[in-house]
């Protein structure tokens, strides 16, 4: 329908002059009403070659506006100023920008729902009846009450991100994207395998059941788990929380020194040493005997190398037999600590040769008399060399499995090894890294590193565990790190999603395209952070936003402070949901990572409601305005409502006091 005329043309405005017939700001065409009398609105013109070029509505006016006697005449001449946006060609295709313009006095028309049909290009393919290639995700702002189609394709083989403040709707918009997917029928077996990093402890009751007696709203294909480290069993089974686990052995070296707080200089490389013995003690205790003999024959080497170093020290025989006698008493404490580590060590003579050494440490007059050392060169004819060569070569690998018990004792055999050697001052420098290892070793909130399943020894055990090992559920796992601090929550985040990506790069040809996994990262900001702040090497999320695409790995950022996020993830998404955002720096952060944004853009985003949204990226082909969808149910992010907490409840108890009398 015609509703007025170009009257100018700019490069990127046109004037519009409505005809004075079409007194309201809506149409009525074929029993749908049209509004195109409001700023965001849409209308059409067409160019020279019969392309329809859609344009949004930016300014609205009326040009008699100062003429007293028709400033309020309904007759008088309104005007338009019109954007342009895109074009549909003439095989019914939408793009973004324009080539040719329009000629003056080009008809202005009223663009349809047909035409929102071929700009958001929501498609259905009719030999594929069962396959859904897009999912509703609100009611158009520009297009009054237009429903707005997102395509699957388009969102989610890509990294997304959803921005804005603290109560715009963030969660909603993505407990209600998940839900609409899930609640889907025809969902192949694997076919959608997400977590969600929970971070608030928001979304278990957007994927709980509805109440008894009413539609469930996701069947046996769901799976949903927990991570709830401070609650007790029973808490546990009431609050439907099942135990989630991160095992500390899969932990890298850059995890573990970020944990521990390790500098790069010193302590990350005692670290190293420090994993390294672990392993080897760990074997001393649970192997073979014959393995466990040669680690046992490498232990008898570091302990004589130790004394060697000890004793080759020039110091006097009491400096020396002293320091060699509190380290070998020191040795014996550590192999006390274990009762299979000690058993192992006394049936292979290790023991014996201990307490053979311990009493060579003997001081008369000042001198020694080369006790300690003849009984040290005793003790080094039972070494195998080659055997010791073997286990020096062989280093612990990523993933590999050892008992975190051990890391105490290896680090006080590091220790003593740093004195011997001189480095005196390795204690001081290693303090506040041991204090971490004691809180790690012994704090209640780390129970979920430690005390792990029996049956997950690897990586692989550990993805089946977390995903389901021949199953044929469509999985939802949530992990509740709401009690996690951020140090814990970093490396939590790094070690799932590293081990993930890890997986997925040894797939090869098709099978990459199968099964893709989805990372919904909430409150991103806390553990995808620009580098300067980040405590790990490697930010295993900047790799994932590089390099996951090509392996069907996909990120879902959900961030209130984009201008603390790391730019090189948020600049690989390619789809993004805005909600309200009214702190200057994040605009400032969003418009300097992302080249085609506009003020425009800035506006819609900081006038927009709690619900509302500005969706550009891939998924759409132009930019909408959108009220995002109610989820149901919704996740427990619902604002307090103050006044009723400071005056509801007495009012509460005062009724109650007067029904029952008292």
């Amino acid at each position: 329908m015609n509703i007025g005329k170009v009257v100018s043309i700019n490069f990127n405005q046109f004037k519009v002059k409505i005809f004075s017939e079409i007194t309201g700001g809506s149409v009525n065409l074929n029993g749908d009403t049209y509004y195109f009398g409001n700023i965001g609105s849409y209308l059409k013109t067409v160019n020279a070659i019969g392309e329809s070029i859609i344009c949004e509505v930016v300014s609205i006016f009326d040009s008699d506006l100062y003429n007293e006697k028709k400033a309020f005449n309904v007759d008088g001449h309104r005007e338009l100023m019109l954007k342009p946006i895109g074009i549909i060609n003439k095989e019914n295709k939408f793009s973004l920008g324009v080539g040719i313009y329009p000629s003056l006095y080009t008809n202005v028309d009223i663009v349809t729902n047909d035409d929102m049909q071929i700009i958001l290009a929501n498609e259905y393919d009719e030999n594929e009846p069962n396959i859904h290639k897009s999912f509703d995700l609100g009611i158009s702002k520009n297009l009054i009450n237009y429903p707005i189609s997102i395509s699957i394709d388009d969102f989610f083989n890509i990294h997304s991100a959803v921005l804005g403040n603290s109560g715009s709707g963030k969660s909603n918009t993505i407990a209600h994207i998940l839900q609409t997917i899930l609640k889907k029928e025809n969902n192949s077996a694997l076919g959608s395998r997400i977590i969600i990093f929970d971070v608030n402890g928001e979304y278990k009751k957007a994927f709980s059941p509805k109440k008894e007696g009413e539609e469930e709203f996701f069947d046996s294909k769901v799976t949903i788990k927990f991570l709830k480290p401070n609650m007790n069993a029973q808490q546990k089974i009431d609050e439907g929380y099942e135990d989630f686990f991160m095992p500390h052995f899969l932990m890298s070296l850059d995890e573990w020194s970020a944990f521990l707080l390790a500098t790069e200089a010193t302590q990350r490389p005692f670290w190293d040493k420090v994993l390294q013995e672990t392993y080897r003690f760990y074997k001393i205790a649970t192997a073979e005997d014959e393995e466990s003999r040669i680690f046992i024959n490498y232990l008898r080497y570091k302990l004589c190398e130790l004394l060697y170093s000890i004793l080759s020290q020039a110091d006097t025989d009491t400096s020396r037999i002293t320091t060699a006698g509190a380290s070998i008493l020191k040795i014996k404490r550590i192999i006390d600590s274990d009762v299979t580590l000690k058993q192992r060590c006394e049936k292979e003579g290790l023991y014996k040769d201990i307490n053979s050494l311990s009493s060579k440490c003997t001081i008369h007059y000042g001198e020694n008399k080369n006790q300690l050392s003849s009984e040290v060169q005793v003790v080094s004819k039972k070494i195998n060399i080659e055997n010791v060569q073997n286990v020096l070569d062989k280093r612990i690998q990523n993933g590999e499995f050892f008992d975190y018990r051990f890391l105490k004792i290896s680090a006080e055999i590091t220790l003593l090894e740093e004195d011997a050697h001189g480095n005196r001052q390795m204690r001081g420098y290693t303090a506040t890294m041991m204090t971490r290892l004691d809180y790690f070793l012994d704090n209640y909130d780390c129970n979920f590193m430690r005390e792990i399943p029996s049956d997950v020894k690897n990586p692989k055990t550990y993805l089946e565990y977390i995903f389901g090992a021949n199953t044929d559920k469509i999985q939802l796992i949530i992990l509740d790190t709401s009690e996690l601090g951020i140090d814990i929550l970093e490396t939590l985040t790094s070690v799932v999603s590293r081990l993930i990506f890890s997986q997925r790069k040894e797939l090869v040809g098709n099978e990459r395209r199968k099964n893709p996994v989805h990372l919904v990262l909430d409150e991103a900001h806390r553990y995808i952070k620009k580098d300067y702040k980040y405590l790990l090497r490697e930010n295993i999320f900047e790799r994932i936003a590089r390099e996951g695409r090509k392996y069907s790995l996909y990120l879902l950022i959900s961030s209130q402070r984009p201008s603390e996020l790391s730019e090189t993830v948020l600049s690989q998404c390619s789809n993004f949901i805005i909600h309200r955002i009214q702190n200057e720096i994040d605009m400032r952060y969003i418009n300097a990572v992302l080249p085609y944004f506009s003020d425009d853009f800035v506006n819609k985003i900081k006038q927009s409601i709690p619900g509302e949204a500005l969706i550009f990226g891939n998924c759409v082909s132009m930019p909408l305005h959108v009220t995002i969808y109610k989820s149901e149910p919704e996740p427990n992010s619902k604002n307090c409502e103050v006044s009723k907490e400071w005056f509801g409840k007495d009012t509460i108890i005062n009724e109650t006091i007067q029904n029952t009398g008292m």
